[in-house]
């Protein structure tokens, strides 16, 4: 009797410019409905001159995530089949082989799913929007996709204080910063200039691997047309590489991971023939290490408490109507350990999980949260789960899949094989080190702890 093949499910996406009819068997995704554009958003990215084909790359992306939102992921395999339809004022440049497959590439790897992207000219084509008057700085050198994350805190506040006015910003939230909201006009790349909604279907898949396409591809937008080659990733080693190598999911992550930002640098140089390099300037050291030398020379420098790690929703993580970060996934996790290896400290509302050290899982959330699911206790432990298996992963040549995925990284960073194995190691070395301090800190009665030693 032969074993069942799990097979990936199929869905087709039309985007529609407000009119006409999807395909049979089609979900229909409206221009204006399911994505729209903002008017200030557009003009602080079309500075210097209006370009159609810019607007068709938001609009690739923005669908792209209407696709990861809104089509479910079988309970047996991870990947789908997706076949995406939409308009575009460049036609032939993007049916082009050289920007269809170097796209497709980029996602494929991405979101582990089967992509294919067909084209057609525009009906309507998007309204030129008036030049926005921004001057970059001169002096400008790199682009970075900002969040509000710790460690695009800590490695803007670094670069800052070692290359004064020479890093441009590039906000990845659909809102711009307060700060901006009172400017006559908002500085450029205040905030991306989309927003998908997904309608009456509702968001399916929390995992939006597509988000890791969103961030690189607008900051791949914004070096073009500052005509800047380096873009600054920001996050450390533990983020970059422990979601591929030990997956918190079904399917590694390459949300940050030197592989895919190469297959970005390809798309890119296809669609826009501007040459873009990804660095990663803190891939050899842990998120502690980095929040640490951020705050070295300034002890009183407290941007780091206001930054956000968790994905949970408000609607899921809230205390007396007030949204946390739950302290208890992968995520948080790490930034806890992190806070810690850094000698630091930060409020206990800070999280819904205000306390690792207490024996039971509920035990330690603030007395007045109720919404307890098993999907929060299964992501609390699969984080402990997720940082234990990192602290056993030196030496690396006892891991072959490991081991060999280091040249594929090697060839992506453009570094020798060597250089990068040993990077690897010291990194999982130091992580032990402070993975174990963590976990004697919280104690041997924290039910964190007692995870951890169950699955050693």
């Amino acid at each position: 009797m032969s074993a069942t093949v799990a097979t990936m499910p199929n869905y087709q996406v039309d985007v529609l410019e407000g009119i006409g009819r999807a395909r049979r068997g089609a979900i229909r995704c409206d221009i204006g409905k399911h994505m729209t554009f903002t008017t200030e958003g557009l003009e602080s990215y079309f500075f210097a001159e209006w370009n159609p084909v810019i607007v068709d790359a938001l609009l690739v992306a923005a669908s792209v995530e209407f696709c990861d939102k809104t089509l479910r992921r079988p309970s047996a395999t991870w990947g789908r089949e997706i076949e995406l339809k939409l308009p575009v004022h460049n036609v032939d440049l993007w049916r082009s082989r050289k920007v269809s497959d170097t796209l497709v590439d980029a996602l494929d790897l991405l979101t582990g799913d089967r992509w294919s992207v067909q084209y057609r000219p525009r009906k309507n084509p998007e309204a030129e929007r008036r030049q926005g008057q921004f001057t970059l700085p001169s002096a400008t050198k790199a682009v970075m996709p900002f969040s509000d994350g710790l460690d695009s805190w800590a490695v803007a506040t670094s670069y800052d204080r070692n290359n004064p006015g020479q890093l441009l910003r590039v906000r990845l939230g659909t809102s711009a910063p307060a700060s901006s909201r009172i400017a006559v006009r908002p500085p450029a790349f205040a905030h991306v200039p989309y927003r998908v909604r997904t309608g009456e279907r509702r968001t399916v898949q929390s995992s939006v691997r597509s988000r890791g396409f969103k961030f690189a591809l607008i900051a791949g937008i914004a070096a073009y047309l500052a005509n800047i080659e380096d873009i600054v990733v920001p996050e450390s080693g533990q983020g970059v590489l422990g979601p591929v190598i030990v997956p918190v999911g079904q399917a590694p992550d390459f949300r940050c991971h030197p592989r895919f930002t190469s297959a970005m640098e390809r798309f890119l140089f296809a669609l826009l023939g501007h040459r873009v390099q990804y660095q990663y300037p803190r891939l050899g050291h842990t998120k502690g290490e980095t929040l640490r030398g951020a705050v070295a020379n300034d002890p009183s420098a407290t941007g780091w408490m206001q930054t956000r790690t968790c994905w949970q929703s408000g609607r899921h993580v809230s205390v007396d109507r007030k949204r946390r970060q739950c302290g208890i996934c992968a995520a948080c996790l790490l930034r806890r350990l992190s806070v810690y290896s850094a000698g630091l400290t930060e409020p206990s509302e800070t999280y819904v999980w205000e306390n690792l050290q207490t024996p039971e899982f509920r035990g330690g959330a603030n007395s007045s949260f109720t919404k307890f699911t098993l999907a929060l206790e299964q992501h609390a432990i699969a984080g402990t789960l997720h940082l234990g298996r990192l602290a056993t992963l030196e030496p690396l040549s006892e891991y072959t899949d490991i081991a060999n995925g280091t040249l594929l990284l090697s060839q992506a960073l453009r570094l020798p094989e060597i250089e990068v194995v040993m990077q690897q190691q010291s990194l999982w070395r130091r992580h032990r080190h402070e993975w174990q301090a963590f976990l004697e800190w919280l104690g041997p009665h924290s039910f964190i702890t007692r995870w951890a030693q169950a699955a050693a």
